[in-house]
């Protein structure tokens, strides 16, 4: 394994103890984001898979659902003013939202940092598109997270490395035979994913019910599990089968229960380093009160929440009145780092894209932007901790399932 930027140093634990004492003194933030070896990566593999399913039995009445989403990335800007290229990419779509965070250190080799994140986020999309329309509009079968992030990463060519999460809208999972959307996450790496949801009923506030973990060799936040393309200037060793396994056997894979109005935000680690998660649920209350219509959230507000979450995470990084750096996650004074944040509201796929001969790519095609009105006497039966008030009720679960290989 060779860690970039790491050659005047006796080993990376050195390296990370002087970076350490350095930020206490206020010197730097934090080191940037290093590359991580063929044989590293594949020591943990097992350790940082993950397989669940959350899963609660009701749902309006067979009402496919997707993503209206809106986006907001910003290099820090002490970063920008050195030249750094931002290596983020965002994914915003119907069916896929996420964030892909290139490794920046590889750019010492002479690669574009941010050409593989943007081209794997591409190729997904494409998939996404093929595979997860609804109303049998797909025209190629979805097998789960896994194999459409493996075809993807298989149709890149760039070289790089980068981190990955992806959420995706199955429309064709079924619970007593009625249609159950659910939100399918893989995550590779430090990016974060968090959902949001009104427990209380409309009128409530957004409460935190599920959200990703990072996953980062040996723990340090420097060398976060990746996938990678590279040539002999960096490891001779790699070759694009094990980036391949770390999607097969170390990727975290959570498949969840979704519901109109349900909020999820998708974050770089520059916004998960810096913001705990209950300030990212605190700034989403302020941008988003209850409201106590069923209508989608309008755009220009999630616009105006993920920007919100970029300027909090950058904040960290300033020094209080008193003189002090704000605690973070990733300790005081949090980190300078491209940050990037996508913010999707769970709509209704209404009839109006039902009628549509051609569906457009998503390029030209990034919201979903009608009006849905929910029905709570559509109700069926279903039960679960995660499922808004006034919809519980007493019954038998059913086997349920949710392809998640």
């Amino acid at each position: 394994c060779r860690s970039l930027g790491t050659r005047n140093f006796k080993s990376f634990g050195a390296l990370l103890c002087t970076l350490s004492a350095m930020s206490r003194r206020g010197a730097v933030q934090r080191s940037p984001t290093f590359f991580v070896g063929a044989e590293k990566q594949k020591k943990d593999l097992d350790a940082f898979q993950r397989r669940e399913q959350q899963l609660a039995e009701v749902y309006y009445k067979n009402k496919p659902l997707c993503f209206n989403a809106c986006t907001y990335q910003r290099t820090h800007p002490v970063k920008a003013n050195s030249g750094h290229r931002d290596a983020d990419a965002t994914l915003v779509s119907p069916m896929a939202v996420g964030v892909a965070d290139g490794v920046s250190q590889i750019e010492e080799y002479g690669i574009d940092s941010s050409e593989l994140p943007t081209e794997l986020l591409r190729q997904c999309e494409e998939l996404a598109f093929d595979q997860l329309l609804p109303r049998s509009r797909a025209i190629a079968p979805y097998h789960g997270p896994i194999p459409l992030v493996r075809e993807a990463f298989c149709g890149t060519e760039c070289l790089g490395s980068t981190t990955l999460v992806l959420a995706l809208l199955d429309n064709s999972t079924r619970i007593h035979g009625k249609l159950h959307p659910m939100i399918a996450v893989i995550s590779i790496g430090d990016c974060e994913l968090v959902i949001l949801r009104r427990l209380q009923g409309r009128s409530g506030p957004l409460e935190l019910v599920f959200h990703t973990e990072m996953q980062r060799v040996d723990g340090h936040c420097q060398t976060p599990l990746q996938l990678a393309r590279v040539d002999d200037r960096i490891d001779a060793a790699f070759d694009d089968s094990i980036t391949v396994e770390v999607i097969e056997r170390g990727s975290a894979v959570h498949c969840i229960s979704a519901y109109e109005g349900d909020i999820v935000i998708v974050g770089s680690d520059g916004v998960f380093d810096n913001l705990y998660l209950d300030e990212v649920a605190a700034i989403a209350n302020k941008v988003l009160p209850p409201s106590g219509a069923s209508r989608p959230t309008q755009s220009s507000l999630l616009t105006n929440l993920s920007k919100r979450i970029v300027e909090a995470a950058h904040q960290k990084t300033k020094p209080t009145v008193g003189g002090f750096l704000p605690e973070a996650p990733i300790g005081r004074g949090g980190k300078m780092d491209d940050t990037s944040c996508v913010v999707a509201e769970i709509i209704e796929w209404t009839k109006l894209y039902a009628r549509e001969e051609v569906y457009p790519k998503w390029s030209n095609f990034w919201h979903c932007q009608v009006g849905c009105d929910g029905d709570e006497n559509e109700l069926q039966e279903y039960d679960g901790e995660m499922t808004p008030p006034g919809f519980r009720k007493k019954g038998r679960r059913d086997e349920m399932f949710c392809s998640i290989s």
